[in-house]
């Protein structure tokens, strides 16, 4: 079979259709149409001060009238040949910007996308261009007219109508629509375009209103650094909403990044998402861009502007690359340092951020042993010493034993301080990691984890005659407590006020809470349960012989009531450790508890 000749065809738009998807799916709202007209408009000035050495870009002005039913832009820029129009706007996706092909363009132009203008059909129903060639002075004024059916006219029209090169947008409101209130596109223009180059009103017909706010705070001369902080302050208390703790400032150009770091006032959780302030050539990109520092910088909220990081094609974000992650690592050494100095400089503002931020602080020396060796002095640790820090704490414990959660730490933390024994808790976020790295500091400290041994070969054993005369009630005390798999034995120690401990680790505990499900499952989960038992060691209950209440209990010659007594003892211990309670625990308490209300009765 002959092989037919293809045809060439083009690709047929349904503009409703983009406009829909555009609205819904790419923008987040349709208020950065006003983003939009502000950055063709500057994006003009930018390209006409390129052909035109005499032409400051920012002595020019950018005019915006709006009066709730149509708003009109106009820019002294560039401007449009007939071509340019039938090339740029009749063509979705188009753009002089991707056409030059030239990596510096996205240094100089705002734009990168070419669909800017479609997302005036947000709010438009119609939209009208009308623009004069700077570069050909010759060509014709063209006007391109466009409405929302998808439909649109290229005219030309007298030159008196445009008489100066550059360009008007002139936007007519869809039905029902207030996009297009003077208020509201003040207020936008505002948001979005008062750190531009370039200097723009805003007025509804008659005077018109200056919006621009240049330079950038951050880069403004301040008479002294105490009114420039004040400055900062103020504007994030105005502009994020609380007052900063302290700032910081960010200059990375290797990103073309400068600006500044607020640090939060309050505690955040590190799941908290971030929302921070970015403008890509001074034109507001985002504010809630989360990907901009180390996930440890969860404390700060930062306002930049950037020349050179790339932005989606929304332009609502920036795009994760490797430019990014160079800038954000950037900006994390730029935050390390800050806390390093602090800690050499000013140790009165070091405690009062740690007292806020402590937790971040502690996830950043995780990985960053020169800010973990000059941090360590100032970060605070639940120990038997009281909370303190790791070094002092290492000069007056060897070793150290580190707790690997808060119930196994509370329930250990009484008797190992009255012995003299150091115990850090461990259960806290990031604790034990950065214990665990204090022997590469300093080799000479030992870090163990805690067991149970530890504690117990620390308690003082009760004399021979003392042990012998306390057997029938151990023996019963330990009947009463089998059902629970633990065991009980007598010692000395202090503190006093402690009748008992209970001792275990991990291991027995998993044991018992695999014992605990084999009871209560079915025949096949139940023999999977048993076919994985361990022989782990028992718990134990440690009874304080110094203590008066033990001494009365032993000295029961009733073996039930002295066996019930020795129930409370283990439910007293079993609370003091925060354990959650077993069904077996709960059957033995509530048991203990009616045995001695039955006792009592009977009496």
């Amino acid at each position: 079979m002959a092989e037919t000749t293809p045809t060439s065809h083009t690709f047929q738009v349904d503009l409703r259709g983009l406009v829909d998807l555009l609205s819904h799916h790419l923008y987040s709202s349709p208020k950065v149409y006003v983003r939009e007209l502000l950055q063709n408009a500057v994006d003009a000035i930018t390209a006409r001060a390129q052909t035109d050495p005499g032409f400051a870009p920012g002595d020019q002005h950018v005019a915006i009238i709006a009066d709730g039913k149509r708003l009109r832009i106009t820019d002294p820029g560039v401007g449009l040949t007939v071509d340019e129009v039938h090339k740029l706007l009749a063509t979705i996706g188009g753009s002089s910007k991707r056409d030059e092909e030239i990596e510096g363009a996205r240094r100089d132009f705002l734009g990168q996308f070419g669909i800017g203008l479609l997302a005036c059909f947000t709010v438009a129903s119609a939209i009208t261009v009308t623009s004069r060639s700077a570069k050909d002075p010759a060509a014709p004024v063209v006007r391109w007219t466009a409405r929302d059916d998808g439909s649109y006219t290229v005219t030309e029209v007298p030159p008196g109508e445009h008489p100066e090169p550059g360009t008007t947008v002139e936007l007519v409101a869809r039905r029902g629509e207030d996009w297009l209130q003077p208020k509201r596109v003040a207020d936008l223009a505002r948001e979005y375009g008062s750190l531009l180059p370039v200097r723009i009103t805003v007025s509804d017909g008659g005077t018109p209103v200056d919006i621009s706010d240049t330079p950038p705070l951050w880069e403004r001369r301040h008479p002294t650094a105490t009114a420039r902080r004040l400055a900062l302050n103020t504007y994030c208390e105005q502009v994020l909403g609380f007052p900063p703790l302290d700032v910081i400032d960010l200059d990375v150009p290797l990103a073309g990044i400068k600006g500044v770091a607020f640090v939060l006032p309050h505690a955040t959780s590190p799941s908290t998402r971030p929302a921070h302030r970015v403008h890509l050539k001074r034109m507001l990109l985002t504010d809630t861009a989360d990907n901009l520092v180390p996930e440890w910088a969860f404390f700060v909220r930062c306002v930049i502007d950037t020349d050179s990081l790339r932005p989606t094609a929304s332009r609502e974000s920036l795009y994760d690359d490797e430019a990014l992650a160079v800038a954000r690592d950037a900006i994390g050494a730029q935050i390390r340092e800050w806390i390093s100095r602090l800690a050499a400089e000013d140790p009165h503002r070091l405690e009062s951020f740690l007292a806020v931020h402590e937790l971040g602080v502690k996830a950043l020396a995780r990985h960053d042993p020169e800010l973990l060796a000059a941090m360590l002095p100032w970060l605070r640790f639940e120990t038997t010493a009281g909370h303190t820090n790791l070094p002092d704490f290492a000069r007056a414990h060897q070793p150290i034993y580190l707790a690997s959660s808060v119930d196994e730490y509370r329930q250990v933390a009484p008797i190992a301080a009255a012995q003299g024994i150091g115990v850090v808790n461990g259960g806290y976020t990031y604790d034990a990691e950065l214990v665990q790295a204090l022997p590469r500091l300093d080799p000479q400290v030992k870090v163990e984890n805690l067991q149970p041994g530890v504690i117990s070969a620390s308690l003082d054993p009760v004399d021979t005659g003392t042990e012998l005369a306390l057997h029938p009630f151990l023996n019963a005390a330990r009947a009463r407590l089998d059902s629970v798999d633990v065991d009980v034995v007598v010692r000395e120690f202090n503190p006093v006020s402690v009748p008992a401990l209970l001792l275990d680790d991990r291991e027995s505990r998993r044991e018992r809470q695999r014992a605990e499900a084999e009871a209560e499952a079915d025949d096949l989960w139940g023999g999977i349960l048993a076919s994985i038992k361990q022989h782990a060691p028992r718990a134990q209950l440690v009874l304080n012989h110094r203590n008066p209440t033990v001494r009365r209990v032993s000295a029961i010659g009733d073996p039930q009531l002295a066996g019930t007594a020795v129930e409370s003892l283990y439910g007293q211990a079993l609370l003091m450790s925060h354990r959650p309670l077993r069904s077996a625990d709960t059957a033995l308490l509530n048991r203990s508890f009616m045995n001695l209300l039955e006792h009592i009765t009977q009496d």
